[in-house]
Formats: structure tokens, sequence, C-alpha cells
């Protein structure tokens, strides 16, 4: 095997044993509510929306279709591409903050529909930087030999906790699942690193103040919409950005890669603004990135999990390419990660 590369994980990995993306698979809802929709909703404009957050339409789930229908229908399809049954999944990882309920956790519902009798199930919460918390835990169980097989989902019913009174907001978010299989693939690296951080001093910039113990549900609580997101866009944004370029720029310098030997990028679509800036500052080139922040909007922990699918599906990656992942949500929380695919 050729390594073009520095894997960062090889002095730990004494085991031998390396962790792929096996299969992938996302799924979004049938409804598109576009900037033209949104016009007769608030006071907005698609002129205002696409100049500031390049957002053409998003998708919206039915009333009776939740996070756990959209995660089960994205991971049956990277289960298909991987040629994995749900009896062999051994551990099942949803990445959400819409979950069905508070609990049991969503990822448990997700093993009943699955039919994954066997697989261990939990939930992970890291907002839009979900996914590649979850690949990273996911990692570990492989390189350990506990797991054999993980399926990691991030899946988002945004719309159920979105203000759609506010057009600060209402205009920028949408539904939607992407998940990926886990395992190991002989003589191939895989996943090579993965930086996660993390600043809670920052946490009022983005959050849902009702619902939690601190501001649980009551008339006060709900006439006061204390259980919709709210956000501080201009600062989030600034955070954003610095924070997105800082983990990319930390998990290349682990591979000892420059960018320009990145195939594909696939930067959190929450913003087409912010991935322009990111991949400017990062020095990559247009091709490079991979953008459906136009027809998604931002899905949180599902945005770079549907790209990713997305991006194999459209031919932009094969086998060998190495990919470059970049996430930020609330928390605040952001990470990057670089694959061998």
């Amino acid at each position: 095997m050729s390594t073009k590369f520095k894997n960062p994980r090889a002095r730990f990995n004494f085991q031998g044993r390396t962790c792929s993306i096996t299969g992938v698979g996302s799924y979004v809802p049938a409804r598109i509510l576009t900037n033209a929709d949104l016009e007769k909703m608030v006071d907005t404009s698609d002129e205002w929306i696409t100049s500031r957050t390049g957002i053409k339409e998003r998708r919206v789930a039915a009333k009776n279709e939740f996070t756990s229908d959209m995660a089960v229908k994205a991971a049956q399809r990277a289960m298909k591409m991987a040629g994995v049954t749900a009896e062999q999944l051994d551990l099942v990882v949803v990445a959400t903050i819409t979950p069905d309920m508070p609990f049991p956790a969503t990822a448990c519902l997700v093993q009943q529909k699955l039919g994954a009798r066997r697989a261990a199930a939990f939930d992970l919460e890291a907002a839009c930087s979900g996914f590649i918390y979850g690949l990273e835990v996911g990692q570990q169980f492989i390189m350990s030999r506990t797991y054999d097989t993980v399926l990691v989902i991030g899946a988002e019913k945004l719309s159920s906790i979105v203000n759609w009174n506010d057009r600060n907001t209402c205009v920028l978010f949408g539904d939607g699942a992407g998940a990926a299989v886990l395992q190991n693939r002989p003589n191939a690296h895989g996943l090579l690193t993965a930086v996660m951080g993390a600043d809670g001093g920052k946490a009022n910039l983005l959050f849902m103040p009702g619902g939690g113990s601190r501001c649980p549900a009551t008339l006060e609580t709900v006439t006061g919409r204390l259980h919709y997101l709210q956000m501080e866009g201009r600062e989030t944004f600034k955070s954003a950005v610095q924070a997105m370029c800082t983990a990319a720029q930390e998990a290349l310098r682990r591979c000892e890669v420059d960018i320009s030997k990145i195939k594909c990028i696939i930067p959190h679509q929450a913003n087409r603004r912010i991935i322009d800036a990111v991949g400017e500052r990062l020095g990559a080139a247009p091709h490079q990135l991979f953008i459906n922040v136009n027809r998604y909007g931002n899905t949180s922990a599902a945005s770079v999990a549907i790209a990713l699918d997305e991006a194999v599906a459209s031919g932009k990656i094969h086998r060998g390419d190495l990919i470059l992942l970049i996430v930020f949500g609330a928390g605040l929380t952001w990470g990057a990660a670089v694959i061998e695919w």
C-alpha cells in the first residue's frame, strides 16, 4: 500500500486496525420550501436571503415525519451501499439536537425500526458538529475491536424548533438525514484524523432556552417562544469562520498534507458566505469545495453527511481520494476530519 501522507493514528493503532466508511446514504423530505414561499410568511425576499446566505430552498418534513423516520431511511441507503444487514450492526449512534423526544434516545427508536436487535444505541449532541463527533466516537469502537460495524447518523427536524415568525433564523434551516457505515477495510487508511473543539463560553450565541431542566415547559415559556432556537448571527459567523479554519489547518498539519492534495472539501452547509470565507482562508480552489446549501439550507448534524453522500453519488469522490470534512455548531462546537476514501 502506497502511503502519500502521514497517518497520525499509526502510533496508537497497535493492533493494525483501521476504520473506513464503507457506505453512505442520505434522505431529505419531499416538501420543498422556496424563498418565494417564505416571502409569503415573513418580511423577507429571495434577494435578501440569497445574497446573505446563498440558500434558495430547503426541505421541510411532514407533520407525521420525525427525526427517527428520516434517520432510518438514510441508514438503510448507507447499509445497502456497504452490503450490511441490520443484524450485523453492533452500534447505532445518532447525532441530533431534535430528537423525537427527550428520552429514550432517538438511536433506540432507529435501532428498533431497522431491526438491529444486537446493536447498542445512543444519541450524541454536538449540534452541527455532531456527525464528525459521531465518526470519531464510532472509529474508537472499530479501532479497539470492541465492535466491527458501527452506524453513524446525523438527522434533524429543525422545522420543529424554528420560529417561523423570525425572518433572521427561519430562512436558514432545513430537515434531513445522512448516514455512514464504519468498518475495517483491509489495506486502507480510512479515517486518518479528527480534530474536535468546543467553547461553552459562547453558548449563548446559538441555543434553545426552553425545554430542559433549567427552563422546563410551562405556559409562560411556550407563550414566550423559548422553545425555538435563537441566534446571534453576526458573532456566530465570525466564530464559525475562525473555528473551522483552525480545525481544518490542524487536521491537515497532523497528516502532513497540503490543502492542494485534498480532492474534495465538504464544509458544514450553513451559509454560502461562511463556506467561501473558509475556502479562501484555507487557500482552496473553488472546484475543491462541495456545496449544496442552496438546495437544503442548514440541516445541522445532517449537513456534511448529506453532502458527503451526494459528493460520492455525483462521482466527485473515488477510492483513494483524500477528503476534508469541516464543521461548526452550537455549543460552541467545531471539528475537522481527513479521510482517505
